[in-house]
């Protein structure tokens, strides 16, 4: 059985094209980079300041110095690059990212984003997800489709404070593959062994479902 975010990593992995500077939030993003080989000619965008951003170590030979956005060990690839905070964003901002993948706590039929406080816990702030959002021809969101307790994670509307308003573009969980346009969100994938009804039982807002329904590759 493939473990589920191997398969949501799996699949956002193929979103990309050579020559793409592509930003992986922390969390459950960052583990895109463990399949997209170094051959491929994409490069990946670490917002605390590098591009070139590889796969996860094996635990014993990580570098304490390298490390993503979220503090956790990470490799570079060869022609990697540093450079300061200023820059990141600049980066960021000037919209030189082809897409940005990131996790969620919400997200609704408008392409509504919820992902960084529920009110009554602490949170360090937004970070930089508010700027990547904005600055990303394309955002791609990773996350498991319900939460611990099996409440949806997809809603007609977001109930969390919002990190972004109609942009995200593409949804990935380990249920299926969900493109968000003006009319709603569509179902463009199935995993293996979900069926339509499957997924629609765990998604609050009503899927769009097309004639023809791809296959979530494993």
């Amino acid at each position: 059985m493939v473990n589920p975010r191997e398969l949501i990593a799996k699949r956002v992995a193929r979103f990309f094209n050579a020559g793409e500077l592509v930003n992986l939030g922390i969390g459950m993003p960052t583990a895109v980079a463990n399949y997209i080989p170094a051959s491929s000619g994409i490069m990946l965008h670490s917002e605390n300041g590098f591009i070139g951003l590889g796969f996860t170590p094996l635990a014993g030979v990580m570098e304490k110095d390298v490390v993503n956005a979220g503090g956790a060990p990470v490799t570079m690839v060869p022609g990697a690059a540093c450079f300061d905070s200023g820059q990141s964003f600049a980066l960021i901002r000037g919209g030189h990212l082809a897409a940005t993948v990131l996790g969620a706590l919400e997200v609704d039929e408008k392409g509504n984003l919820a992902n960084w406080m529920v009110p009554g816990k602490m949170v360090p702030g937004m970070g930089g997800a508010m700027d990547l959002v904005a600055g990303a021809r394309t955002v791609i969101i990773a996350m498991e489709h319900t939460t611990k307790n099996g409440s949806p994670k997809i809603l007609r509307k977001c109930s969390l404070p919002l990190t972004a308003v109609n942009e995200v573009d593409w949804i990935v969980t380990e249920l299926g593959v969900m493109e968000v346009t003006k009319q709603g969100i569509v179902l463009r994938e199935l995993a293996p062994g979900v069926s339509v009804q499957d997924i629609q039982s765990k998604t609050e807002a009503t899927l769009i479902i097309p004639e023809i329904i791809g296959c979530m590759e494993p």
